[in-house]
């Protein structure tokens, strides 16, 4: 017990001065809206790449979905540390900066609700995954409705 609390505090110790290093990689605002479009640009990529399989205009290939929804996940941690103070611009809207307790919420949703279309992709059941998939696009256009330019 006493060394996983070693470990779950070096951990702690580490993500923190991590989490300063990013926030400091952004010397401009132009580069926290590059890095954030960046990242929700792999999303959709692979995102879109399991719509259409989902709506039949793909095959389904179990492998090649588990890992886009796999990438989905992994990327839905990233985009929110380029949305510090200073980082207005782009698509965004100032909605974010002024309410960002429900950005945040919307941020937790949309990272569960992929969470879940990465455990349905991997567990392979098809209809699992148009399920889970229907939800975190929800997740995603709530988001944009909500935050996003016109």
């Amino acid at each position: 017990m006493k060394i996983k609390a070693i470990i779950s505090t070096s951990l702690a110790a580490i993500l923190l001065a991590s989490a300063g290093v990013v926030f400091a990689q952004f010397q401009k605002a132009e580069d926290a809206i590059k890095y954030r479009q960046s990242v929700f640009t792999v999303m959709a990529n692979s995102f879109g790449k399991i719509g259409a399989v989902v709506k039949g205009e793909a095959p389904y290939n179990k492998d090649e979905l588990a890992k886009n929804a796999a990438i989905v996940a992994m990327m839905s941690s990233l985009p929110w540390q380029a949305f510090g103070t200073g980082t207005e611009g782009g698509k965004a809207q100032s909605d974010i900066w002024s309410d960002q307790a429900k950005f945040k919420s919307a941020q937790d949703k949309m990272q569960l609700a992929v969470a879940n279309l990465n455990t349905a992709a991997q567990s392979g059941d098809l209809e699992s995954i148009k399920k889970a998939f229907g939800a975190a696009g929800q997740t995603c256009k709530g988001c944009h409705d909500d935050f996003r330019k016109k």
